[in-house]
């Protein structure tokens, strides 16, 4: 009997931890933070932006470039349309992050900073796991909730203090944003179970053009436009990078790892757009960065780490 168990010991290990699935994992872990990286750079590009376009011109025209990518993708593979029960997810996807999202941090960044404006980053990880416990069901671990827990008061310490602990009145935009994004995360990343992650937002960006494209007409034709090289890149990357690039392998990466998980890594995200913002903004950080940041790693990991 003895024997027995000790043979069936390795048999039991390599059922709950097969290579197929850690390789699945670190795959899904690595998307997810190519997301993040690509999500940082959207507020610094969207400042970049409003210096050619109005925030509605903006809005409308990055949703009618993401959609012609998407759209060109679906059609040049064949992909054929989302199955009926897919739709109202999809809208969700649509409405939080195609169109919410965007339009609600626009306008909040025409009088915020895009250090003020991290915070609803600092704060969006928190929020999706939450919604995700509602809507599919997952239960993390306690520890994953305190070190989820610390690294958003942490972020959220940061970013206050970077703008001097004063809330503007762009904070009610923010907070709409961080709701409308955290529902579409995790229903995207529900979706993203049964397609593939990059169809999610595909079609819920092409499922957009009949509001973005008359949108995108009106707002040019009573906004200026001035087409700086600015304004044109910061247009490219929230259309190309954010809108869609950036929402593939996120979608992807949730699938594969988990929504509590993948939203974690985005504790990561408002000190990568204050470093963009430095670089490209010229905005000035503090001595409290490294250390903020070295406490975020620290609570990724033990999120990673954790079992719901």
């Amino acid at each position: 009997m003895r024997a027995q168990s000790s043979a069936t010991q390795p048999t039991a290990i390599a059922v709950d931890t097969p290579p197929a699935a850690r390789e699945r994992v670190s795959a899904g872990t690595l998307q997810a933070a190519l997301g993040v990286v690509a999500f940082s750079l959207t507020f610094p590009a969207t400042a970049w932006g409003l210096e050619g376009f109005g925030p509605w011109s903006l809005v409308a025209v990055r949703s009618v470039l993401a959609a012609l990518i998407a759209g060109g993708c679906l059609l040049a593979l064949r992909i054929p349309l989302p199955e009926r029960r897919h739709l109202p997810g999809l809208a969700v996807v649509a409405a939080g992050v195609v169109l919410g999202f965007p339009m609600l941090t626009t306008l909040a960044l025409q009088t915020s900073t895009t250090s003020h404006a991290a915070v609803v980053v600092g704060l969006l990880p928190l929020t999706t796991a939450a919604l995700s416990a509602l809507r599919v069901g997952t239960r993390p671990s306690r520890t994953f909730w305190t070190a989820a827990l610390a690294g958003a008061a942490a972020v959220v310490a940061f970013t206050v203090q970077q703008s001097g602990g004063a809330l503007s009145t762009a904070d009610l935009y923010l907070f709409g944003a961080l709701l409308v994004c955290a529902a579409g995360y995790t229903e995207g990343g529900r979706l993203a179970r049964m397609m593939p992650g990059w169809q999610v937002i595909g079609w819920a960006l092409v499922l957009c053009l009949p509001l973005s494209v008359p949108a995108a007409a009106i707002a040019l034709a009573y906004e200026p436009v001035t087409l700086t090289a600015h304004a044109v890149a910061g247009l490219l990357w929230v259309a190309a990078g954010s809108q869609f690039l950036g929402l593939v392998v996120w979608y992807r990466g949730m699938a594969a790892i988990g929504i509590p998980k993948a939203s974690q890594l985005q504790l990561a995200q408002p000190l990568l757009t204050l470093v963009w913002s430095v670089l490209l903004l010229g905005e000035h950080l503090t001595v409290a960065a490294p250390l903020t940041a070295a406490a975020v790693l620290v609570c990724i990991a033990v999120t990673q780490r954790a079992r719901g």
